[in-house]
C-alpha cells in the first residue's frame, strides 16, 4: 500500500485516494500499540472509518467503542473523538472526511513513507508542534 502518496501520520500510514465527489478517501494501517491523534472534533466534517483488518479502539465523546474489521464507525461534526490501536495487530483501515478538504492535513504533516525512519519521525516533537499549529486550518479543534 505504498505509493507516492503514502505518508505516515502521527504514527500511522495514510495513502490518500483521489475522488470526483465531494468527500477525501484514504486508506491507512496502524501498527499494533500506536495511538491516534489528539482529542479532536471537526465544526463540518462527517468522518468514516471502515475496519478491514484488525480492531481499533475510539473514544468518541466520552464512550469507547472497539471497532473490529468489517465494522465501521461514523463520526458526525462537533463530535470529541479520537482512536488508537490497542492490540498486537496492525490495524488496517479506510477513512472519508466530507465535504472534501481533509486530506490537506496529511500532506502537510505527514511524512514521506519512502523515508527511513518515516514512522518515528512523524511522532517527532517538531512534527506534533506543527499539527497543533496547522490542525484548526483543517477543522480540526484539538481538545487536551
Amino acid at each position: 500500500m505504498i505509493n507516492d502518496k503514502t505518508k505516515w501520520v502521527l504514527g500511522h500510514k495514510v495513502t490518500p485516494y483521489d475522488t470526483l465527489g465531494d468527500y477525501d478517501l484514504m486508506m491507512a494501517e496502524t501498527p499494533p500499540q500506536v495511538q491516534g491523534p489528539p482529542p479532536h472534533f471537526h465544526n463540518n466534517f462527517k468522518e468514516s472509518f471502515l475496519i478491514i483488518e484488525g480492531e481499533m479502539e475510539f473514544f468518541i465523546n466520552g464512550e469507547v467503542k472497539n471497532v473490529r474489521a468489517g465494522e465501521s464507525v461514523d463520526i458526525p461534526p462537533k463530535t470529541l473523538h479520537t482512536f488508537g490501536n490497542k492490540s498486537n495487530s496492525t490495524c488496517k483501515w479506510v477513512n472519508i472526511h466530507s465535504p472534501k478538504g481533509f486530506r490537506g492535513f496529511f500532506d502537510k504533516t505527514g511524512i514521506p513513507a519512502q523515508n527511513e525512519n518515516a514512522q518515528q519521525e512523524s511522532i517527532a516533537p517538531k512534527i506534533i508542534k506543527k499539527v497543533f499549529e496547522l490542525a484548526a486550518d483543517f477543522d480540526m479543534i484539538i481538545k487536551v
